[in-house]
């Protein structure tokens, strides 16, 4: 799942319970009694899908997130010097930004 898709998919998931939850406060005030526990159950059952969805998602990023890691980290090993430089480069512009203040 690429950083697009599961941004969209996080998107639309967000925007699913929103609607259902809208519409459970929208209409908790001319419902009988029946209708509002029905509403209630839609509620709760789009809150726990989407809990389970965005937990997979979640579980999703965190994969990829080590996977860039370990890419990085096969990089550095192969290629120590310019990991360095890499790391000294940076150290120099952030003692710079950090200096200015």
């Amino acid at each position: 799942m690429s950083k697009d898709t599961t941004s969209e998919h996080l998107r639309a998931e967000l925007k699913s319970l929103a609607d259902t939850l809208e519409e459970v406060l929208s209409a908790s005030t001319d419902k009988s009694k029946s209708e509002l526990e029905k509403l209630r159950g839609k509620a709760e059952k789009a809150l726990k899908e989407s809990r389970n969805r965005l937990g997979e998602t979640g579980d999703v990023l965190a994969k990829q997130t080590r996977e860039a890691a370990a890419k990085a980290d096969d990089y550095v090993r192969e290629n120590p010097w310019t990991g360095v430089g890499i790391g000294a480069a940076i150290g120099v512009v952030l003692g710079v930004l950090l200096t200015r203040r």
